[in-house]
């Protein structure tokens, strides 16, 4: 049961990395994986069996979201934009309660505040710069000819290494909560040649148009190869400050937890400033059903910890 149950959070997961301002590893603490997460990868040589075990149904999961789930929710963004972005504000408000615990019983410092407060303004701060670089996007789109050019991949050396330190910092990013890596890829100008890669690579081996294929290996083998290196580098970061300064850094953790909705609402203004009777109704049930999820879902990992 607990395997498949991991399965649904990775899928979540997986949904909130494909999604510019929504923080998958803000979803991984909200349901209650995220230490596990963090400690298996970076324990993953070393207590290899164990480590797989944990790694396994979130990977799968994830593959899931991405793939899969991930072109239900963007027809939801496209038909029920304002509801669907509620949907996520509800998983990560529903997994508020379970991160206040990791620090409740515990003397509150300043130096805990400044923390809290200092990364709620970085993610703030983020936000309104995917904003602006959203709205440069969109005025590139104007151009039929930006548009017809926008899955064009360069090759070669130089290109490769661009691609692989991308890679880095999208996953590294992907691996701290309220930081959404695909919002890094949009502000490096290459959310739409990762996504468009993965898009056409399906579709041209199902037409058997290799040269094409080859072309969105070029982008997404040194990308790859980058995300790799950013999760095993950022996720050893985050297990020596868990396990070194635990309350601090889940005071910080909640700072960028905090900012993730009002990220959410930055991001898409333009979205929420059409809300009327009817998205605003739906929407706070939307909101309702995300708060559950991600609620339940972060208690039954804490339940399993009491029993373990």
């Amino acid at each position: 049961m607990n395997f498949i149950i991991d399965i649904l959070k990775g899928a979540v997961m997986g949904i909130a990395n494909v999604i510019p301002g929504v923080s998958g590893g803000t979803m991984a603490v909200a349901m209650g994986i995220y230490d596990k997460l963090i400690t298996s990868l970076t324990h993953i040589f070393k207590e290899f069996k164990k480590s797989v075990m944990t790694v396994l149904p979130i990977g799968i999961g994830m593959v899931i979201g991405i793939v899969g789930l991930s072109m239900i929710i963007e027809w939801m963004f496209g038909t029920v934009p304002i509801q669907t972005n509620l949907l996520f504000i509800g998983l990560i408000l529903g997994g508020v309660p379970a991160i206040w615990a990791r620090v409740k019983g515990h003397k509150v410092k300043a130096g805990y505040i400044i923390g809290f407060i200092l990364f709620f303004a970085l993610v703030i701060a983020l936000s309104f710069v995917q904003a602006g670089t959203e709205k440069e996007k969109e005025a590139l789109k104007a151009s039929e000819e930006t548009e017809a050019e926008a899955f064009y991949v360069e090759t070669g050396v130089v290109p490769s290494v661009k691609y692989v330190a991308a890679g880095v910092v999208a996953s590294g990013t992907m691996v701290i909560p309220g930081v959404s890596g695909s919002m890094m890829m949009m502000v490096m100008g290459l959310y739409e040649k990762v996504i468009g890669s993965i898009s056409n690579i399906v579709k041209a081996l199902a037409a058997g148009d290799f040269a094409t294929v080859g072309m969105c290996c070029g982008l997404l083998i040194p990308f790859g190869i980058g995300a790799v290196i950013g999760i095993f580098v950022i996720a050893k970061l985050i297990e020596m400050l868990l396990s070194k300064y635990s309350v601090p850094t889940f005071w910080c953790i909640m700072g960028l937890i905090a900012g993730s909705p009002i990220a959410i609402i930055v991001v898409n203004a333009d979205i929420f400033a059409g809300i009327n009777a009817v998205s605003g109704i739906t929407g706070v049930l939307f909101l309702a059903v995300g708060f559950v999820i991600a609620f339940f879902l972060g208690r039954d990992r804490e339940e399993t910890k009491a029993d373990e």
